[in-house]
């Protein structure tokens, strides 16, 4: 398909056709930077769908974190479930980077598990860039990381082609070439395996698998296959079959790296020797060799990124290649940067982290200096890749504006007729009891609080306060367990309790119309977590609720208080004549669940990925048995894109693999 296709039952409402047609025309008109300021529940999103319609450009949608990024994911896959919607995020389940403590003269090895199934999502975005120009990526800031070159992973794809001279020895050297396994006992994602004349290819970007017939010197036939059945789909006259791994490199690109890495390992040992590090040189000579061995004999070895300057052919200091390359094959795409505040400084922040990790490994010995090549990008090599942007906030930082001058585009008017909630500011003498009336005031609406405090004492004590008033109050900090914090949000949305205290809750993805009031304690603390934006941002949250208001217990108002709040009136201001001129009543929005089983993958999880089952107490007998279950567990909230429960997962089950083998557990 060469053009989107967006399927909607909304038309586009309030200031949603003003903010489209003014973002469309800018980019049409060239223009490099645009910001929509768009207000909470004003429909951002639907905005985001209308102008990629229009312009009909390949599109990359960058989120701040996974967890938005599956919402965009599946929201964008209901807008366009006929074009190319893709999804590249992280795909470690957990990750433990390589790093050297020098301090305590301590080696951290690199321990990580790859999610197959997000690697696969990944691998078919890079495909679909590859094939075809109806693509919406939605990314996580892993879009700015090293995964190889785009023009290797193009080059290195294998053409097959009814009637084709090829023998079955070929095919499959080709395949191992590009990373494939061959397995004739499981045909899992990038394994193939050979049965007579059949080479049967699980791709990794495919739900189906592509079947070679070669009889003798000859392609026969090619088919797609279902997987798992064998049955033959369709009949292909041609194929290309893309690499298993984002990194590859042609025989001649690796033997010219490997002749590169010698040479520099033997200057950078030249110099450790030289500087007295006996050790340093010796042991970085011992692992680099062993690198090179495998690379000789294998074409791979692990940690391989770290030498992805040679395979690129890239110079030191050189940026390393990244998703935003296999968009480049289009000139004219498109880039949306999804809550601009908050993305941007991670964009900018990647750099640094990295580089002072690897710095100690490169001092010490444990890595040629070309594993500083191995990078996120710098922030303005990231610029210099941004097309035509718009970013996307309803607090847009320095940056956004300054870039932007005046194409800022907002979008104040909600398609409900909502207005933003009415804020109050009260002295913070007797602001607890004054609290507790406006929450039981609340609460006899059917409505719920959030409570922002600011600190996990605070918060906690509330609670209990609240608690011994007969108010149904749980508290959420950075302390709760994973797997506890998961657990209370959803039942704050199910409206098993009706007050959720908290520090930052910004971070939690709390978007329900139910809640009614927002308290917000300390408000005249200037900080992070009161300023301007976190101001605006928090009390958002009552904006899907008709009746919301939001109480700042101050005894002053600070520069951020009163430029929050003189933002809020006049949106407010704008909202209440709209509304007044087009007769609209404001009514609380009926949020409607995003689909998200292509991420759960049928997992035994619930929507807000609480596993359903509990383990039995492990003991000498059955300890074997619970590894096993809890094993499973953490695969499937890794599936279900539950990242934080995954390693909690993971920690336990080291915890009982030890105890099995220290002969742990209760005798029974």
């Amino acid at each position: 398909m060469d053009h989107f296709k967006l399927v909607s039952p909304f038309k586009p409402a309030g200031d949603q056709p003003k903010a489209i047609e003014a973002l469309t025309q800018g980019v049409l008109a060239g223009v490099p930077r645009q910001t929509l300021l768009g207000v909470t529940g004003s429909g951002k999103t639907f905005t985001m769908a209308n102008v990629i319609e229009r312009l009909n450009r390949p599109t990359l949608i960058l989120s701040p974190n996974k967890v938005l990024a599956a919402q965009l994911y599946a929201e964008f896959k209901q807008f366009f479930p006929e074009n190319a919607v893709e999804y590249f995020i992280s795909y470690y389940d957990y990750y433990q980077p390589e790093a050297y403590i020098p301090q305590t003269d301590t080696y951290i090895e690199k321990d990580s598990a790859v999610n197959e199934h997000i690697d696969k999502l990944r691998l078919k975005a890079t495909t679909s860039l590859l094939t075809r120009r109806d693509v919406i990526v939605v990314a996580s800031v892993s879009c700015i990381y090293n995964i190889g070159s785009p023009d290797s992973f193009r080059e290195m794809r294998i053409y097959v082609k009814k009637g084709a001279e090829m023998t079955r020895s070929s095919l499959s050297g080709q395949l191992i070439k590009i990373q494939y396994r061959r397995d004739e006992m499981e045909f899992a994602s990038g394994n193939f395996r050979m049965r007579g004349p059949y080479t049967d290819i699980m791709t990794p970007y495919s739900q189906n698998a592509i079947r070679v017939e070669i009889a003798g010197k000859t392609i026969a036939h090619i088919y797609e296959i279902h997987p798992i059945t064998g049955n033959v789909l369709a009949e292909l006259d041609e194929a290309w079959i893309y690499p298993a791994k984002h990194f590859v490199a042609t025989d001649e690109d690796t033997q010219n790296a490997i002749e590169q890495i010698r040479r520099d390992l033997d200057i950078r040992h030249a110099e450790l020797l030289k500087m007295g590090k006996e050790l340093e040189a010796y042991r970085l000579k011992q692992r680099t060799e062993y690198d090179l061995e495998m690379l000789q004999q294998a074409g791979f070895c692990p940690g391989i990124e770290n030498y992805s300057r040679y395979m690129d052919g890239r110079k030191p200091g050189e940026r390393p290649a990244c998703l935003l390359d296999y968009f480049k094959r289009y000139d004219d795409f498109l880039m949306m940067v999804d809550e601009s505040h908050v993305a941007l400084p991670q964009v900018r922040g990647m750099f640094n982290g990295d580089r002072a990790r690897k710095q100690m490994l490169v001092d010490f010995g444990f890595r040629l200096p070309s594993a500083l090549d191995n990078r996120p990008l710098k922030f303005d090599e990231f610029e210099k890749l941004m097309p035509a942007t718009v970013f996307v906030s309803a607090t847009p930082g320095p940056y956004e504006l300054t870039v932007s001058g005046n194409h800022i585009v907002e979008q104040v008017i909600r398609p409900t007729g909502l207005v933003d909630p009415k804020v109050y500011i009260h002295p913070t003498a007797g602001q607890i009891d004054h609290l507790v009336g406006k929450i039981t005031e609340h609460k006899k609406r059917g409505e719920r609080t959030l409570v922002l405090a600011l600190t996990k004492k605070t918060a906690e004590d509330l609670s209990a306060f609240f608690t011994e008033k007969n108010i149904k109050t749980r508290y959420l900090h950075s302390d709760i367990e994973a797997l506890d914090r998961v657990e209370i949000l959803k039942e704050f949305r199910q409206g098993k309790f009706d007050v959720l205290v908290g520090i930052n809750l910004l971070r939690e993805g709390i978007d329900i119309p139910q809640v009614g009031l927002v308290a917000i304690l300390g408000a005249d603390n200037e900080g992070f977590l009161r300023n301007t934006t976190t101001l605006i941002q928090i009390s958002g949250r009552a904006a899907r609720n008709a009746d919301g208001e939001v109480i700042l217990y101050a005894d002053r108002q600070t520069d951020s208080i009163k430029y929050a709040l003189n933002e809020m009136n006049r949106r407010r201001q704008l909202q209440e004549a709209y509304n007044k001129e087009h007769h609209i009543t404001p009514k609380t929005i009926q949020k409607m669940e995003v689909d998200l089983k292509e991420l759960q993958q049928q997992t035994k999880t619930s929507a807000f990925g609480i596993l359903s089952q509990t383990l039995p107490e492990p003991t000498l007998k059955n300890i074997q048995s619970v590894e096993k279950d809890l094993e499973q567990q953490m695969l499937q909230a890794a599936d279900a894109l539950n990242f934080e429960l995954a390693a909690e997962l993971r920690d336990r089950l080291f915890e009982l693999r030890q105890m099995r083998v220290k002969g742990g557990g209760k005798k029974k």
